[in-house]
């Protein structure tokens, strides 16, 4: 079983933070950067995984994790999931993020967290592997976008742009309020 799925960039910000279990705000972010601590003091050339923090249950689970660019992408599990597996699973992921945002760059992981973890329930859900073909991934998430923009523009039926100008003391007309005016149709 997943027990949780981290990312962070090389500095130990977090980008991503999904946990499976219950722990308290404290013991998440200690346990995210004992995971950074691990995982970024090991050389390149080494495998990908490795036994798990204190924290996140010693000996008993497993870190597994790949390095792209300026972000560590770690899955923490136990030992009953397979180590190639999960670097699959790692690889899938970020092809799919790669595909959904063409060319994911740590921006995009700041600023569509919401659509990420969209990304990710398609993939995980309870700490349980779900789905690991892309294109069935991609194809959820695309339906799901299309469903709330479907459900969220209707509404937008009319936009207007109002100026009230007051005259001044010289009689001039100023420029005192813009008004934007949104209307909702509502069926």
């Amino acid at each position: 079983m997943i027990k949780a799925i981290l990312i962070f960039n090389n500095h130990g910000k977090p980008r991503l933070s999904k946990f499976y279990e219950h722990y308290s705000e404290d013991t998440e972010q200690q346990i995210i950067r004992e995971t950074f601590h691990l995982v970024s003091k090991r050389d390149e050339n080494v495998c990908n995984f490795l036994e798990g923090g204190m924290l996140i249950g010693g000996s008993e689970n497993k870190l597994i994790y790949r390095h792209y660019a300026t972000l560590y992408f770690v899955f923490c599990v136990d030992s009953s999931e397979s180590e190639l597996g999960i670097l699959d699973l790692i690889q899938v992921f970020v092809e799919t993020l790669d595909k959904c945002f063409e060319n994911v760059c740590e921006l995009d992981l700041i600023f569509h967290v919401d659509k990420v973890h969209n990304i990710l329930a398609e993939m995980v859900m309870g700490g349980m592997v779900l789905e690991t073909n892309m294109n069935e991934i991609i194809t959820q998430v695309d339906a799901q976008n299309k469903m709330e923009k479907s459900e969220f523009f209707p509404f937008f039926s009319l936009y207007r742009h109002l100026s009230f100008s007051l005259p001044d003391r010289t009689g001039r007309h100023r420029l005192v309020l813009q008004v934007h005016l949104l209307v909702l149709y509502l069926p």
